[in-house]
Order: structure tokens, then sequence, then C-alpha cells
């Protein structure tokens, strides 16, 4: 445990990795610093800090615990100085405040309970690799990039944008987020009970599964593929263009000129409220519980709803005889297969 490392606690080791003193690192050969004066580790340079608990600390300096392997740090603040855990492995972390930039770069094998990275904490877990943090609070944006295997659960992002960039293998549950460009160019994302505002969510993603969750988003899901949404509300103009094998499955949908230039769009069971001019050049498979305000020129498929508004199919931008739609109010069947539903 580590109590306010003093002078004595600390020592060269310069035998470590053929450096000299000048590129050494500083050593806690106590295995606990606990608190006391502020832990100051700023010229460790490269290593593994052998400290296997640090309990009610004050971290300061750039790279406070850099290579930090199997250390259990609680009750501690990460206070001034960038990067303080860069490299880290196997490190746990439970009521841990981080108050400076970078604090989790290129780590791996990091658990979070009930820890805060602050606004201040910007940038701060990039190209890691296994990251789970539950009941935690990240009001820093730009919190993950680049990086894999990463789980929050009941996790708060109220400072989100630009944040899940790139990243891999991603599960989020009871998450709640604000910011723009949330989760952009991410791949195999699972999410459940998320609740999101923010635009352009999920910008360029692909192998996406949402479930029971509740997004404000405008332009949320563009440039997608193998994305499919259940047991969801959506709330946001111009859902889903220029995507590909896009699902919904008894969701609630509010949008204007939502769910167009869409290759494969499939949809069951789901409510489309004041969503108008939806569909345009896209190819379709829909079945619609209740009406939807306005469909304009879908490319292909079929299209099943109590009622349409207004219905525009002008020959001169598609063949509207490749689509197949179904009014079950009125009993109308225009254009399309006529053995198709």
């Amino acid at each position: 445990m580590v109590t306010g490392i003093d002078a004595q606690a600390l020592q060269w080791n310069p035998s470590l990795h053929g450096m000299g003193r000048d590129q050494g690192f500083c050593v806690a050969k106590t295995s606990v610093v606990r608190l006391g004066q502020p832990v100051s580790m700023r010229d460790q340079g490269r290593g593994n800090v052998v400290s296997s608990q640090v309990d009610q600390a004050r971290l300061i300096g750039e790279r406070a615990l850099f290579f930090a392997d199997g250390t259990a740090v609680t009750d501690s603040v990460f206070a001034d100085g960038e990067s303080p855990l860069k490299h880290a492995r196997g490190v746990t972390l439970d009521h841990v405040i981080f108050e400076w930039k970078y604090p989790l770069w290129y780590s791996s094998a990091i658990t979070a309970d009930r820890c805060v990275l602050a606004e201040t904490a910007r940038s701060g877990i990039w190209y890691a690799d296994g990251v789970a943090m539950s009941d935690c609070l990240v009001a820093a944006p730009k919190t993950f990039r680049r990086a894999k295997r990463i789980r929050l659960n009941r996790v708060d992002l109220p400072n989100a944008q630009e944040t899940l960039w790139g990243c891999s293998d991603v599960r989020l549950e009871a998450v709640s987020a604000r910011g723009d460009y949330f989760a952009m160019n991410s791949t195999g994302v699972q999410a459940k009970n998320l609740r999101l505002t923010g635009n352009y969510a999920f910008d360029g993603c692909s192998d996406v599964e949402v479930v029971d969750s509740t997004l404000a988003s405008k332009d949320a899901f563009w440039n997608c593929h193998d994305v499919v949404v259940r047991d969801s509300t959506i709330i946001g103009e111009y859902l889903g263009w220029n995507s590909t094998n896009l699902t919904f499955i008894n969701c609630t949908i509010e949008s204007l000129q939502g769910l167009c230039y869409v290759d494969n769009l499939v949809m069951r069971d789901c409510h489309l409220i004041n969503t108008t001019l939806a569909f345009e050049y896209s190819s379709v498979d829909v079945i619609i519980d209740g009406a939807i305000g306005s469909v304009i020129n879908p490319n292909s498929g079929v299209i099943k709803a109590d009622s349409i508004g207004e219905l525009i199919l002008d020959p001169e931008r598609i063949d509207p005889g490749l689509t197949r739609i179904i009014l079950t109010d009125s009993g109308d069947r225009i254009g399309g297969d006529p053995t198709r539903c």
C-alpha cells in the first residue's frame, strides 16, 4: 500500500533494462503507499512500478505510475501531470479521481469502479485493450479512441462528444451520454439501455446492436452497415442515410426525411411518428404498425402500413413498379410484384 511516499521510499534502479542513471526510473520498494505528502514519480521514465497497492494518495507529475503492473489504486487522486497510467497493465481502480489529460493511454486489462474522469482529463483512454468501467462518471470529452474490448456498465458521460471513435468490441449497458459524434467509425458495438443525446451518433459504424435504448440524434447511423436496433426510440431527422443492412424491430421513430439512400432496409412492427419524406432511393422491406406521414421515391421492395398520408412516386426518378405498397386500412395495393406480401 502506498501512503505518501517519501524520499527514502524511492530509489533509482539503473540496472533494469540496461539503463544508466539518466534513463532509469523511480521504484517504490515498499508494497504500500498511504496518504501523506503528495507523491511524485515525475522522473521514473520507463519500467514497472512495483507497489502492489496505492491507497489515499495524491499523485502528481507526468507519468505518475508509468508502466504500473498489477497495482490496485483506491481512494486516490491523480492530480496535475499528464499520462499518469500510461502503459499500465492489470490495474484496478476504486474510488479514483483523474484530474489531468491522457490518464490511460496504451493501457490493458484495466478495471475501474466508482471512478471519476474530470472534465480536464481529456482524451483519457486511447489505444487501450481491455477496459471495464462500472458506476463511473466520465466528464471529459474524447475519452475513448482506437481502443478495443471496452465494457461500460452504469457509466455517465455528460460531455461525450467525439467519444468512442474507431473502437472495437464495445459493450455498453445502462450508459447515459450527451455529445455529438458518439461512437464514430466503431465496430462490434452492443448497447443495452443506452440513453444518448447528441447528433451524428454511430456514423460509419459496423456490426452494431442497440436494444431498449433512446437516442435523440440527428443524422444517426449514417454510412453504416450491419446494424440492428430493437425495442428502442430514435428521434432525429435524416436517420440512417447512405447505409447498408439496417434493421429496426419494434422501434418508435420520428425522423424528417429519414431512412433514405439505404441498401436493404428492414423494419418490423415499428411506429413512425411525424416521419415524412421517408425511404427516398432506398431498397426496403418494411412493415409499419400504423400510418406513415409521407413516402418519396423508394427504389424497390415492399412497404406495408395502415396508410400513407402522401405517396410520391416520380417515374422520372425511379421505377414505381419495383416497389410494392400495401395499405391495410383501405386495402389498396400499389405497384410491385403482386405475389409479395
